[in-house]
Formats: C-alpha cells, structure tokens, sequence
C-alpha cells in the first residue's frame, strides 16, 4: 500500500528590512482584467495595488510592468488562444493602473517578467535587491516571475493584496508554492509600507 505524505509548508527565511526594493506589475491589462482573458478578481486588487504603487513612488521605489506583448503564433496561444498582441488595446495596462512618468514597461512573450524582457539588466542598473511581486496571475506569470527572481539572486516579497488568480485555490496555491520554493515573503500592503527601508548590502 503506498501512503502518501505531505509536506508541510516551511518559511525558509524571516523578512528582513526591504534592501533596495522595487515593484513589479504583471500583467494588469486591459485583455486580462475586462477582454480576452477577464479575470473578475482582478478587480478587487486594483484599488489596494494603485495605493501600494504610489507609496512605493513616492519611497522612490522603480515601479516596472511586466507585459505580455504577444507575436502571432506565440508559444502560449496555444493554451490560451489570442491575447495581448503587441500593439493593441488588449495588451495596454488598465487605465486605474496607468504608467506614471519614470515607471518603466516590459514586454513579455513568456510567463516571467524577466525572460527576455531586460528587466534583469535595469533592476541591477538601480541597484535593486528585493522585488516585490503584484498583479495576475498567480500560479502563473506571478509564479514564474517570482521564480526567475530568485534565481537571479533578489529577495521576492509577494504582495498579497496586490496579487490574484482566476480563483481562490490558484491564488493561494501559486503564493504558497512560490513561499516554499522561492523563499517568497507574504505580506500586506500595510506591512510592505511600513516596513524599515535598509540602504543594501
């Protein structure tokens, strides 16, 4: 008879203060939240997320979206058919959640924020440390973004009102893989803000 076992959930690190933070965005679009891949619980972070990005502005914090800008035939049509083509309506950010001079936007073919997109290079050019991860979905590009920013050496915090999925059980599963596997931090937008700021390493 084969038992099966479960893990159970370990945080492997203790949030220390933010070094060097900044925001991602990913994929608060306009296919994303209202056209070709609405996502009605998205609308529920758009009023926590244009508050922790204007705190995050005004900290001096880089804020970058990370958007899909898809080619036709992308690689990704074939599970979720035609979205956020390069250039049209579908791929711009949500009007609520609209670019401010001096936040930078990535186009994205992939799930991570930082495939293919230069978004590594410009974190680094900043100085940046710590990432703080918002926007849809996710078990998805919030995932897979998460992911690549461990791997590339940065602390990940995830912003819990600032993150959603098409449902609760993907919210809560793509956060708790990405604590686990990531070492990602939860937190509220409250804490993110109040959080003591350190000049780096």
């Amino acid at each position: 008879m084969v038992s099966s076992v479960v893990f159970p959930l370990v945080r492997f690190c203790v949030m220390e203060p933010l070094s060097r933070p900044a925001v991602i965005v990913a994929d608060m679009l306009v296919d994303f939240v209202t056209g070709a891949l609405a996502n009605p619980p998205s609308q529920a972070i758009i009023a926590p997320l244009a508050l922790l990005l204007s705190g995050a502005r005004e900290r001096g914090w880089p804020v970058c979206y990370v958007n899909d800008a898809h080619l036709p035939g992308d690689v990704e049509e074939r599970l979720w058919g035609p979205h956020a083509l390069a250039g049209s309506v579908g791929a711009q950010v949500i009007p609520e959640l609209e670019p401010h001079p001096g936040d930078m936007q990535f186009g994205k073919r992939f799930y991570s924020g930082f495939h293919q997109t230069g978004l590594d290079v410009y974190l680094r050019q900043r100085g940046v440390e710590t990432v703080i991860v918002t926007g849809q979905h996710a078990h998805i590009c919030v995932q897979h973004t998460a992911g690549d920013a461990f791997f590339a050496g940065y602390r990940v915090v995830l912003a819990t009102d600032g993150v959603t999925a098409f449902t609760p059980a993907d919210n809560a599963t793509g956060i708790a893989y990405a604590e686990q596997m990531y070492g990602a931090v939860p937190l509220t937008n409250a804490e993110i803000l109040a959080t003591p700021i350190t000049s780096g390493t």
